[in-house]
């Protein structure tokens, strides 16, 4: 069963700080895990975590990295999305993590395809934090687990020209779509253990094969033993950080 903390302790346990959205000077900002409101479209309040690097240097243009949480991490508490996956190993090694981390939530019932508002805002949340805080532009990267991972294959269909590179987790995408992906010459590392469900291990292996047949970038892990949760060595995959930071936009296109 999945470990679930209250409001009050996840804040005290990530050393989270309760920011205004209006701060618009990156310098100002502390470090860490940042509590963060976004106004949508509709006017709609939406709580999402900023991960803030202790090493920013915005004359260098950071790297931005959007994560999409799985399907029990939906609700509008601001804080689910930070205790699995992506957050807790960002946690463990807070002090070098390098990219500005843009952690939104996603409201009961819905989803993290493209067309969503969730996803709009998202990626609105995007452009908001790539604006304040000078990120380069050719280093956008977009990681999801489960819902999330279908998210990031959805996105990436969507907007081939927004991530320098995707890591879709245990999700589904569409196999038609990997020529599209190989053509926007967009880099792919996905994962998944080989006991989660057969519809995505299946998937996970042909769109591999897809990719590869159409001359694209990519790259598959696949966890013997492991069940839904690939994650947790996913993130914990120092490697994975380092491909990364290998991957920018510019790059890809030569």
């Amino acid at each position: 069963m999945k470990k679930r903390f209250s409001l009050a302790k996840s804040i005290a346990l990530l050393g989270l700080t309760l920011l205004p959205i209006t701060l618009a000077a990156a310098d100002g900002v502390a470090p860490g895990f940042q509590c963060r409101v976004f106004v949508d479209a509709q006017k709609q309040e939406r709580k999402y975590v900023l991960f803030v690097p202790y090493k920013l240097d915005v004359t260098k243009r950071p790297p931005l990295l959007l994560f999409l949480h799985g399907a029990g991490e939906r609700g509008n508490n601001g804080i689910d999305q930070i205790m699995v996956g992506l957050g807790p190993a960002v946690w463990k090694q807070k002090g070098s993590f390098p990219f500005v981390t843009i952690f939104p939530q996603c409201h009961t019932n819905s989803n993290w395809q493209v067309d969503t508002a969730d996803t709009q805002a998202a990626l609105a949340m995007l452009r908001l934090v790539e604006q304040e805080f000078k990120t380069d532009p050719d280093r956008v990267y977009i990681t999801g687990l489960s819902m999330g991972g279908s998210g990031s294959w959805s996105i990436a269909v969507k907007h081939p020209d927004l991530a320098a590179a995707i890591v879709p987790m245990c999700g589904r995408g569409e196999l038609a779509d990997a020529k599209k992906l190989a053509d926007a010459h967009l880099p792919v590392w996905n994962f998944c253990g080989d006991k989660d469900r057969d519809q995505t291990v299946q998937f996970s292996r042909q769109m591999q094969e897809a990719l590869k047949t159409a001359g694209a970038d990519s790259r598959y892990t696949e966890y013997p033993g492991v069940g839904h949760n690939c994650w947790d060595n996913a993130y914990g995959t120092a490697e994975l950080f380092t491909w990364l930071l290998e991957k920018s936009r510019a790059k890809n296109r030569k």
